[in-house]
């Protein structure tokens, strides 16, 4: 059965203001300059410039809010005594153009508008260069030819089924192909600079390479025989060699550990992506740069931390906008305004607003990532003094934000995306977050201290025989760390580092 029932609920809801801060507060300052250009069209109302002196405070921002409210009943009244003079008053007395400049810093001079993008021949034009050159009996065979090109992701593999591409000449070109057109077609690129270009997967990708190794008379017999096994191995034992079963290989080819070593050897100098020695025109593999948020120097034993430059551009808001409601107060003194002039008022005072809130925005940012990052940097100072991975103690987002009494999803924006350079390299600010682990003797310890104790074990094991994660657990609780082998093993993905058995060499 239906009811209707009436309730009263309290509810927070954050402003515009805020969720505008909090967006603000996540973007990198990679993508920081794109962000004001989008705000720079879209209110003309805001300007880049340096602030002038304020002459008088601006009224509180709740003063303000009530100021708006007020303005906003009475343009939608109907009354004709409706004046504006004192809400103009406001704007005209406050100097807007110097709100925000409370927070002030200096670039020492310094300009970084831009960073210069190589200019590089990418993959696919090297391999239109090569289409050019490659006679067609007819303008068909050249389309055929083109949409498999097309068709070559950014490794270099073509990862498109026969079908596929038939159907997308139909689609594009209204060609009729036949399957044995395209892998006629195909084998012709696949003999393409760089070899491999052009596979279906990674086994053809090798072979396409090893092919191109053709003996030359300067290979004698032995090399010439170890050639050919490394493509043997490839065709007829490609899974063992994958999964590294290498005495079952050398038992069935009847090898020594030496020839086994050289054939594996041919085959570990191929490239698996034979596109990676081009610019890609993917966005998922374009050339990355990371510009640091902050920047922390060593002075004679203290450390000293500032702000990218970029973080801190010169906004105000636009004279013209402020002269328009001068003039307005000037011309209208006790006067009547009329409706449209009353709405070309307002939209003035809505422009003036937004960009009031975006330049406070930009402010508030500056001051919280500083706050944060200060923070950091004392909580982690033995690591920024020595650059040394063990120094780092542990810390998690909630003692950050005890420390600055910002909430922890406001730390966890600022951490989020966000570099800082020091003496020992740019560093990602996640970085600095981690677990603690106890001793047995009871400290505790970053996880990041026992990864790259981990590390070093790894770096420096016996290849032939690596240590398993039971071993490695065993290693680890010899140096005092309480570990699980689960935990070794969690840690050994989360650095990217293989089993035991991926690990060995010949």
């Amino acid at each position: 059965m239906l009811k209707q029932t009436q309730s009263i609920k309290m509810l927070q809801k954050l402003s515009p203001q805020q969720i505008q801060l909090m967006k603000l507060l996540q973007i990198p300052t990679a993508t920081l300059d794109q962000r004001i250009q989008e705000e720079l069209e879209a209110n003309p109302a805001l300007e880049e410039g340096e602030n002038e002196p304020e002459e008088e405070a601006y009224s509180s921002s709740a003063q303000e809010e009530a100021d708006e409210e007020n303005a906003t009943e009475e343009v939608e009244t109907t009354q004709e005594d409706f004046e504006l003079e004192e809400m103009i008053s406001d704007y005209v007395e406050d100097d807007p153009v110097s709100y925000g400049s409370d927070f002030s810093y200096s670039n020492n001079g310094e300009e970084e508008k831009s960073i210069p993008i190589p200019v590089e021949t990418t993959f696919h034009d090297y391999l239109d260069e090569q289409l050019g050159m490659l006679d067609f009996e007819d303008d068909r065979e050249e389309a055929i030819a083109r949409q498999i090109v097309g068709s070559i992701d950014e490794d270099g593999y073509l990862r498109r089924e026969p079908i596929a591409i038939i159907d997308d000449l139909a689609f594009s070109s209204s060609i009729t192909a036949t399957e044995d057109e395209i892998l006629q077609t195909l084998k012709r690129i696949q003999r393409f600079d760089p070899a491999g270009t052009g596979a279906r997967d990674l086994k053809e990708c090798l072979l396409l390479q090893i092919e191109s190794l053709v003996p030359t008379i300067q290979m004698n017999d032995e090399e010439v025989k170890t050639l050919k096994m490394a493509k043997l191995i490839i065709n007829n034992y490609f899974e063992e060699f994958t999964k590294k079963h290498y005495s079952k290989m050398q038992r069935q080819l009847s090898l020594t550990s030496e020839q086994l070593k050289e054939a594996i050897g041919v085959i570990l100098t191929l490239n698996p992506k034979p596109a990676s020695g081009y610019t890609q025109t993917n966005s998922r593999n374009s050339v990355n740069y990371v510009i640091p948020d902050f920047l922390i120097e060593n002075r004679a034993g203290e450390l000293d931390l500032t702000l990218n430059s970029r973080n801190a551009p010169e906004l105000r808001v636009n004279d013209y906008y402020r002269e328009m409601l001068s003039a307005f107060k000037t011309n209208h003194k006790g006067k009547r305004a009329s409706k449209k002039e009353r709405e070309a008022i307002m939209f003035i005072k809505q422009k003036i607003d937004s960009a009031k809130w975006f330049i406070d925005a930009i402010v508030q940012r500056q001051q919280t990532m500083l706050k944060t990052m200060y923070s950091i940097m004392q909580f982690q100072y033995d690591f920024f003094l020595t650059g040394d991975a063990q120094n780092l103690r542990p810390m998690i987002l909630k003692d950050i934000a005890d420390i600055t009494g910002l909430d922890i999803s406001t730390v966890s924006r600022v951490a989020n995306s966000k570099f800082v350079q020091t003496e020992f390299g740019t560093k990602r600010l996640k970085e600095f977050f981690s677990e603690s682990l106890q001793t047995k003797s009871g400290e505790e310890v970053s996880t990041f201290e026992v990864k790259k104790i981990l590390t070093d074990i790894i770096k420096d094991e016996n290849k032939r025989k690596p240590f398993s994660d039971e071993k490695l657990k065993n290693l680890l609780q010899e140096k005092g760390y309480n570990i699980a082998r689960r935990t070794v093993a969690k840690y050994r993905e989360q650095l990217s580092i293989p089993v035991a058995r991926l690990r060995k060499e010949l």
